[in-house]
């Protein structure tokens, strides 16, 4: 079991080079057609009277106005919404740096990370399965005592983890649906359930765990195995 050493930092130094590249390639590509394709509207200068106390034409007294500049419309809308585009990619990154390289924590065989957006107990599943995890299951007490230490570390109160008991009333099982028959870290006087609407479970920042309602959001902990080299 390891916190810190060369590992992590290599890792870190990894994703913060993918992230700055990501960044570079944020450029804008400002339409290069000629201006007259992008919007052949045009606005015509008013001009004052003409000479000989005639009514002129307009621009400049008695002489036929100028056509005014080519609007630019089209691609000062194209250029708007490439800069909302690049708004939304840099704010995704920014978060994924918060999120992963700002706070992981890892193990010989797993590393671990907690997701900074509240989300119920079924969000936070699918947010770590459609990234190649699961919602964390400290299956040991070296597990449950790293991510208690990282939570209290994150400055957090409570966060998901992957025990529930959806399928069987009291029957609690990680998300992998192995049962808790090795271990556990209720908190005195849980789980306890007087209405049967507590099915899901939170790690709170003493490592202790608690069951809770699963509509509830909160921040949760997604854990990645390691790929074998």
């Amino acid at each position: 079991m390891g916190g810190s050493g060369a590992g992590p930092r290599r890792n870190q130094f990894i994703l913060l080079v993918l992230f700055l590249l990501q960044i570079q390639s944020l450029g804008l590509d400002i339409d290069s057609r000629p201006t007259a394709e992008v919007c052949a509207t045009h606005t015509i200068s008013p001009g004052p009277k003409g000479d000989k106390g005639e009514k002129g034409l307009p621009g400049m007294p008695g002489e036929k106005g100028k056509a005014g500049t080519v609007c630019d419309c089209g691609r000062y809308r194209k250029v708007v919404g490439q800069l909302d585009i690049s708004v939304a990619r840099l704010k995704t990154s920014m978060k994924f740096v918060k999120n992963v390289i700002a706070g992981i924590r890892e193990t010989e065989e797993k590393f671990y990370y907690i997701v900074q957006e509240e989300k119920n107990y079924r969000e936070s599943l699918t947010h770590c399965r459609i990234r190649g995890g699961m919602l964390a299951m400290p299956k040991d007490e070296a597990a449950n005592t790293l991510l208690a230490d990282y939570v209290s570390k994150s400055g957090f109160f409570r966060v998901f983890i992957g025990v529930n008991d959806l399928e069987r009333e009291g029957q609690y099982v990680f998300t992998d649906n192995t049962p808790l028959q090795n271990y556990s870290n209720w908190q005195e006087g849980e789980p306890s359930d007087p209405y049967g609407h507590e099915d899901c479970v939170e790690m709170l920042s003493s490592g202790r765990w608690n069951d809770t309602e699963c509509h509830l959001t909160m921040y949760f902990v997604c854990e990645f195995v390691k790929k074998k080299k």
